[in-house]
Formats: C-alpha cells, structure tokens, sequence
C-alpha cells in the first residue's frame, strides 16, 4: 500500500541545506498496524508528514496505493489527502465554535457531501467511538480523552484507507491513553492501515510492527511479539 524509495527530505536555512531524512526505504501493506519511534531530531514527524502527503520529499519515490505522490502538485496532494488519510494529532486540533458532529463532520464539507448525509455519517462514528451521546458537546463541555474521541471520529469520517496518528496519547493520562489506543487497535482490526508516531515504548507495543528512526536512518524494522496477558487465577 505504501512504498518508499530512498527518501530524502533537506530543509534549508538561508543556503545551507540541513539533512533530515537520509535515504528511507519502508514498504507498509495494507492493514499494517505500524508504530515509528526515536529519539527527538531522528526525522520521525518528518516522515509522517510526508507519509501524509502534508509534505513532499527532497529525493527518492513515495507510491500511495499505486500513486506516485512523490511529484504531485499541492493541489492533487490535498484531493490525495482528503480521500485516503485521516489524521489524528496531539493536540486534537478541533474547532471550538463546532460541536463535536460539526467537528467530524467537517472533512465531508471539502469532499462535497451534502448537509443532512453529512450528520448521518459524523453521528455513525461518534458511535463508532463511544461518544454518541456528546454530539452536541463543544470541545470546552468535553474531556482531553473524549476531545481525542471527536479527533479519531474526525479522521474516519471519509473511510480513509490509512490512519496517521501523531503522538495520539501524549496529552492524556495513562488510564485515558489505554481506552484511546483500544480504539485504534479496533480500527486496525476492523480493516484500516494505522501508523502512529510515538515515543513510548506502552503505546508502541499496541503495533504489530516497530519502525525506529536514528538521525534520519531506519535503525531496526520488527515485528512486534506482543506478550500475552498473564493467566487469570
């Protein structure tokens, strides 16, 4: 679903060119439940925002779902973006004024559904993730765990066929973060391709696989051998 070819990403400051990927080659398929980590300043958010067309790479291929994305114009980039990924951040990054349907509703307002379809849709994956009865909620009248419910709400709303979650717990408690990452992990099992950015190793382990980042470099690739959890006596 996603190849990488020798990607190289440079951000310049004034004429000296600053290397911050160096030759990344990664293939994900489809339904892949993938976690990047590495230290700060190893290129992880830059990946991920090349993985989601939010940027274009200096050098080398990026083939989305049989697209070459790698030299696509902003504009096609954005058609790409609104159709195949949904993002999850941090921050939550939800409009105040909105409820939390308006919230989710609002990638179906770029991609044309009309009004009455577009509640329908936004009110199903509320439900989805347990916040049926906060539609009507602002983000001031809800949780840090519930706002981070309206975001994940918000990047399924299109069906997209890849999840791209950036430090998706880093805001919330540890019980919090537990219930959220039970969440993407039913959105991986129900078909979806989910990347998440993470630096901790609890969150991480959620992943079937592990890709960890070294000054710009893959470092280690892995399959993730979950344990099980211990037998109940």
């Amino acid at each position: 679903m996603i190849h990488l070819e020798g990607i190289h990403k440079s951000y310049y400051m004034g004429k000296q060119a600053i290397p911050v990927l160096k030759g990344i080659t990664l293939d994900i398929f489809r339904n892949d439940y993938v976690a990047l980590m590495g230290p700060s300043g190893s290129g992880k958010s830059t990946l991920m925002n090349i993985l989601g067309c939010l940027d274009s790479p200096t050098m080398g291929k990026y083939i989305l779902n049989g697209q070459d994305v790698s030299k696509m114009e902003d504009d096609d980039l954005a058609t790409v973006r609104n159709k195949e990924i949904g993002f999850v951040f941090q921050q939550f990054n939800l409009l105040p004024r909105l409820t939390a349907a308006e919230n989710v509703a609002l990638p179906l307002v770029y991609a044309g559904v009309p009004k009455k379809q577009r509640i329908e849709m936004a009110l199903e994956v509320l439900n989805r993730v347990g916040l049926a009865d906060r539609s009507h909620h602002k983000p001031n009248e809800l949780s840090g765990g519930q706002c981070q419910r309206v975001a994940i709400a918000r990047a399924l709303v299109n069906n997209p066929t890849l999840i791209l979650a950036d430090e998706p717990t880093g805001n919330l408690d540890s019980k919090t973060s537990v219930e959220i990452m039970a969440i993407f992990d039913k959105i991986q099992a129900g078909g979806n391709t989910v990347i998440l950015v993470t630096h901790e190793e609890d969150i991480a382990q959620h992943a079937h696989r592990i890709v960890r980042l070294r000054d710009g470099l893959i470092e280690t690739d892995r399959v993730n051998v979950r344990q099980p959890a211990p037998a109940m006596h």
